[in-house]
């Protein structure tokens, strides 16, 4: 791993001079190009699956460790083998709207290399729900290295398949849908995805998106919530579970009032937290550089004391009655055993997968630091 770990870091170096969206695309492509070839699939796996990985069971869901993906990174479910092949042990996909959307104008990805940090304001931009669902068919139906455990057969539906990769659906508004009728963006996208993902995201918390933030006030969210709530046993496919992702700006006022909605409405988790606004907490060269960026969410190393606090608050206020999907700041296996250790029950990374390389799964569930 010590080898591997060098080699990113010297092939880091060589991307870093590139527009990070451009890298992004181009090294997801790479890698799916690499793990169409059998025999470099499986040495992919080989060296990147962690060793002796403990389970995890939460939502009636049995994720084979406890190392996850978050949203944003693969949006459009287009490289769900590959991730699989990296060992995580669950994949959030989206945020999904109902409609495609280009997101905001470009540049909108932005490295902070002296901070371990990200700021992006992507703007939900996906293919739409319609097409997130014909990849999700398409997935589950192809055999994926260790992938569908029922196999394939000409008169099984895509539904009744059970892949070993547990996927979350992040489900969001687009940028033109009021606020008024958000509601409905969401329950569309519930309807559409829910045979073919494992759990949902509600995500209100996106600095990114004009105010969409203000969703989080509690009555707003509670239309929302509720609306999910009542649809979701009465769909063909047995209930799915609904978490609500946070922001790590909100007062301590406002956790409270998610806290006593989730609690009313038997939510089923909470995923603490999405990216922040606060610029505070960087180098005085990451501030200055940030001057010039502009508007942006803030995600990476500076996140990870905001994102712990949280994660212990809630636990504490709610005697770990409410499930946490901890995400914000984790690079390795010292910063997962953190949040674990503040009440969170699984772990997400995103700007650490940028930082650390495709051996994160297996750095974190080793322990490594």
């Amino acid at each position: 791993m010590i080898f591997l770990r060098t080699m990113y870091n010297l092939l880091r170096s060589f991307l870093f001079l590139f527009d990070p969206e451009k890298v992004h695309y181009f090294s997801m492509n790479a890698l799916k190009k690499l793990c169409s070839i059998g025999f470099i699939r499986k040495a992919i796996i080989r060296m990147y699956t962690p060793v002796n990985a403990s389970g995890f069971s939460l939502f009636n869901l049995h994720f084979r460790n406890r190392v996850g993906l978050g949203a944003g990174f693969d949006k459009n479910a287009r490289y769900l083998e590959e991730l699989e092949c990296l060992g995580f042990g669950f994949v959030e996909i989206g945020t999904v709207t109902p409609l495609p959307q280009d997101g905001n104008d470009k540049p909108r990805l932005f490295r902070l290399p002296k901070d371990k940090s990200l700021i992006n304001r992507m703007g939900f931009n996906n293919d739409g729900a319609d097409a997130i669902v014909e990849r999700l068919k398409k997935w589950r139906v192809t055999a994926h290295g260790s992938g569908v455990t029922n196999a394939a057969t000409s008169n099984t539906s895509p539904e009744t398949l059970t892949p070993s990769l547990i996927i979350g659906g992040n489900i969001g508004k687009n940028k033109v849908t009021p606020n008024e009728t958000a509601w409905k963006d969401y329950e569309t996208c519930f309807k559409k995805l829910h045979p073919y993902v494992d759990y949902f995201v509600v995500n209100v918390s996106s600095p990114n998106t004009p105010g969409l933030r203000e969703l989080q006030e509690k009555d707003a969210l509670r239309k929302i919530l509720t609306t999910l709530q009542q649809l979701n046993p009465t769909l063909p496919d047995p209930p799915k579970p609904i978490l609500l992702k946070i922001a790590p700006d909100l007062t301590r006022e406002q956790i409270d009032d998610v806290i006593s909605l989730a609690l009313e409405i038997k939510l089923d988790g909470l995923v603490a937290a999405n990216t922040t606004i606060d610029r505070s907490l960087l180098s005085d060269a990451s501030k200055l550089q940030c001057e010039k960026i502009g508007a942006g969410g803030l995600s990476g190393k500076t996140l990870k004391k905001r994102s712990t606090e949280i994660v212990k608050y809630i636990t504490e206020k709610t005697g770990g009655s409410i499930p946490v999907i901890a995400s914000g700041g984790i690079f390795t296996g010292a910063d997962a055993e953190e949040k674990f250790a503040s009440g969170a029950s699984l772990v997400q990374v995103w700007t650490g997968f940028i930082y650390e390389g495709p051996g994160i799964v297996r750095k974190i569930t080793e322990g490594n630091k």
